[in-house]
């Protein structure tokens, strides 16, 4: 019997489905793992395994290196390391839509999640290892691959055509417990590192990968049913002339949001060395880990999200809320204004000064807010418009433009040594400010191309 993907109302928390919660809760804890891990990454690289004696245990971290030259050219340790953090950021959102594929059209959403979920444990607990650094890192990679997509798109599926708004409402607050586990995540493993050492604060985020797993299994029975091809009669026939339109839209949306991506991702990179290097780290008398203040972008974007939720509901009882495209175009806006603002203080750190945390702290609010305006914009868009056939491969292609955004935070970092800081900043500024202005020339004619229509799907 067919039936909609949204649950039916008896089924609701909150006045959202319960499943929310189970994902939303699932996604906070591998969202802890991911960024605890990630806060330590390029500094454990810089501080430990390059350093002579340890690089060489490293099974095929020679072998990179010597690749990664061939492509740029020599590159010192910094320049080796950044490179090697973005390629790692920018794949763990480049394979979802590999993880889409595997659901759309074998495993379904919900085995291909488990399968990611452990995957993703496993990577973490190789790091506690040297010479399995390597091994780890592809681990995670392929883990975040099967996890990252499925567990998005099941949220959009927990809710029908006709409730735009409160799908985007749902993944700012998805939005929200993936930003409580990057608050939470670097602050303990970076305080686990600082005082018992790397292993250790690695070793944490696999059994939060853990805990991850264990939350989303006890939630199975509220999550929305699997969507596979070969057992969905709609799935298989063929896209259609509009489908096609609304997937080359949602793709040059995606393409559209990679400089703004590059911009505020480039925080964790080229930012922390900033942090690391000019900031003023005491407090009260205790040196604060500079992988701590990545928990900034976490926090700041959920005290973002109850703002934002109750500015819309505001607006829309009004009818006056913002369209998606103003949302992202307001996101972008943001951005570039955080950027704009980092070149004061960086020119100060170009003629050797000290600076101020107010600045990175700042820095750090703007991005979330900026971020907390865009990026679940986004993922609503896409969950929204993309047709059934394909529905977790388009919600793979969104991490796409993750994926090359931190592939240009990796090329841009690689400047750092080079470009003076405050220029540097200016560059971050001038990719979120254009993404801003193709947004302001094209919102019209791509919003007119993903207008909203009715569909019900059979699980």
């Amino acid at each position: 019997m067919a039936e909609t993907t949204h649950v039916r109302a008896r089924d609701t928390l909150w006045g959202h489905p319960k499943g929310l919660a189970y994902l939303a809760f699932a996604e906070a804890w591998e969202r802890f793992s991911f960024y605890g891990m990630s806060a330590l990454l390029l500094l454990y690289m810089l501080q430990h395994i390059l350093t002579p004696g340890v690089a060489e245990g490293v099974l095929g971290f020679a072998g990179l290196r010597a690749g990664l030259e061939g492509l740029t050219g020599p590159l010192s340790n910094q320049a080796f390391a950044s490179q090697v953090f973005s390629l790692y950021t920018g794949l763990v959102y480049f394979t979802p839509i590999f993880g889409g594929l595997l659901a759309d059209r074998w495993l379904g959403q919900r085995r291909t999640v488990l399968l990611g979920a452990v995957l993703m444990a496993i990577g973490h607990f190789l790091m506690a290892f040297e010479g399995s650094f390597l091994f780890a890192i592809a681990f995670l990679i392929a883990g975040t691959g099967c996890l990252k997509g499925n567990i998005s798109v099941q949220v959009g599926f927990l809710y029908g055509a006709d409730e735009a708004g409160q799908r985007t409402r749902a993944f700012a607050i998805f939005s929200a417990a993936i930003n409580v586990g990057a608050l939470l995540g670097p602050l303990l493993c970076g305080v686990l590192a600082q005082l018992y050492g790397w292993h250790v604060g690695f070793g944490a985020a696999g059994v939060l990968m853990l805990i991850a797993l264990a939350t989303y299994l006890s939630g199975w029975k509220h999550l929305p049913a699997d969507r596979r091809r070969q057992r969905n009669g709609a799935a298989r026939q063929p896209l259609s002339q509009d489908d096609w339109r609304r997937v080359a839209a949602l793709l040059f949306l995606g393409a559209i949001s990679i400089p703004a991506c590059a911009a505020y991702f480039q925080e964790m990179n080229a930012g922390l060395l900033f942090i690391d290097a000019s900031v003023e780290r005491g407090l009260f008398g205790w040196t604060v880990p500079t992988a701590s203040f990545n928990s900034l972008d976490g926090l700041f974007c959920i005290l973002a999200v109850p703002v934002l939720i109750a500015l819309w509901r505001w607006q829309a009882r009004r009818g006056r809320e913002a369209g998606e495209m103003a949302k992202l175009t307001i996101g972008y806006l943001i951005i570039a204004v955080a950027n704009v603002m980092m070149v004061v203080p960086a020119g100060w750190a170009d003629r050797g000064e000290s600076v101020g945390a107010i600045w990175p702290v700042l820095l750090y609010a703007l991005n979330a807010l900026g971020f907390t305006f865009y990026w679940p914009t986004l993922l609503a868009l896409f969950s929204r418009a993309a047709p059934a056939q394909i529905n977790s491969t388009m919600m793979g292609t969104v991490f796409l433009s993750v994926f090359l955004g931190n592939l240009l935070v990796g090329h841009v970092a690689t400047l750092w040594e080079t470009m003076a800081h405050a220029r540097f900043f200016a560059l971050n500024a001038a990719f979120a400010g254009g993404a801003c202005l193709v947004m302001l020339i094209v919102a019209r004619p791509v919003s007119r191309l993903l207008v909203a229509r009715s569909s019900v799907v059979t699980p």
